[in-house]
C-alpha cells in the first residue's frame, strides 16, 4: 500500500523534465531513509519515512518526506522553497493517510498574501485549477485560525473518503499545481530591491518558524523516532533555512 508512491514519481521525474539545472539538495546523515518496528504481536507493522531533495537556480530547496507505514498510515509531505531573491510562493503538498481517512491539502503558499498586487501575480492565475476540483474534492472543514495566514484564496483543502478519490481528483490537482508553479518559475524575474529582499527574507522566515513549531508529524515521529531525531529532522532538513543563514 504507497497510495502516494505515484505523486512522488511524478513529481521527481517532471522537476526534472521542466529544470534543466536540477541538482541534488543535501541530506544530513541519518534522514535519507529511518524506520521502526510499531505495534505488537500481529498489529506489528514497519513504518519506513524516506527524504528526497532537490535544488535550481530559483529553488532553493525541493523536498519530499514519505512515510509508509500500512494501509492506514501513508503520508507524502512535498515542499518547494523559493531562493531569497524570487518573490516566488511556496509549493505545499500534504497529502496525509490515518485510520480515520484521507487529509489532503495543496496550494501556493503566498509570501505576501494580503498585497492585492502579489494575489493578481500568484493567486488570480490559479483559482481556475482550484475551482476546477471543487465539485469532487469539497472544502474539508475548520482549519487553524492562525494557519490561514500563510495560504492563499486557492488553498485546495479536502478530506476524501475513498482511496479513488486521492488516486483520481487528488493526483490530478497535485499536477496541475505543480505545472502551474513551474510555470511561475520560469517567468519569474530576480529582485534587487533591498527593502523588497528583506521583506522576501522575513516571510520566508515567518513561514518556517510557524511551520517548524506547529508541525503536525513532530508527534508521529516522536512516537516512532524519539524526539532527538525528530527534532534534527524537522530543523536540520525539513525547515532548515534558519540554520543555512546561521552558517552562511
Amino acid at each position: 500500500m504507497t497510495l502516494y508512491q505515484p505523486f512522488l514519481d511524478h513529481a521527481i521525474a517532471y522537476l526534472k523534465e521542466r529544470l534543466p539545472d536540477l541538482q541534488p539538495y543535501p541530506i544530513p546523515e541519518g534522514f535519507e531513509s529511518k524506520s521502526a518496528i510499531v505495534g505488537k504481536g500481529s498489529h506489528q507493522n514497519e513504518v519506513l519515512t524516506t527524504s528526497f531533495g532537490y535544488q535550481s537556480s530559483k529553488l532553493r530547496q525541493i523536498r519530499a518526506a514519505h512515510v509508509q507505514g500500512g494501509s492506514s498510515l501513508q503520508v507524502l509531505n512535498f515542499v518547494i522553497f523559493p531562493h531569497l531573491n524570487y518573490d516566488l510562493p511556496f509549493f505545499g503538498g500534504d497529502l496525509v493517510t490515518l485510520p480515520g481517512g484521507h487529509l489532503i491539502a495543496l496550494d501556493m503558499q503566498p509570501l505576501f498574501r494580503d498585497d492585492p498586487d502579489y494575489q493578481d501575480k500568484y493567486t488570480k492565475p490559479i483559482l481556475p485549477i482550484f475551482e476546477s476540483y471543487q465539485q469532487h474534492l469539497t472544502w474539508g472543514g475548520d482549519f487553524p485560525e492562525e494557519a490561514s495566514q500563510f495560504f492563499s484564496p486557492a488553498f485546495l483543502w479536502t478530506r476524501p473518503k475513498e482511496n479513488e478519490v486521492v488516486e483520481t481528483h487528488v493526483f490530478h490537482a497535485f499536477k496541475d499545481y505543480l505545472q502551474a508553479y513551474l510555470d511561475f518559475c520560469d517567468r519569474a524575474e530576480p529582485i534587487t530591491n533591498e527593502q523588497r529582499l528583506a521583506e522576501i527574507k522575513e516571510a520566508q522566515l515567518r513561514y518556517l518558524r510557524y511551520r517548524a513549531e506547529k508541525d503536525p508529524a513532530r508527534g508521529m515521529f516522536n512516537r516512532f523516532y524519539g524526539s532527538e531525531w525528530t527534532e534534527e529532522y524537522i530543523h536540520g532538513f525539513l525547515f532548515d533555512l534558519e540554520r543555512k543563514l546561521e552558517h552562511s
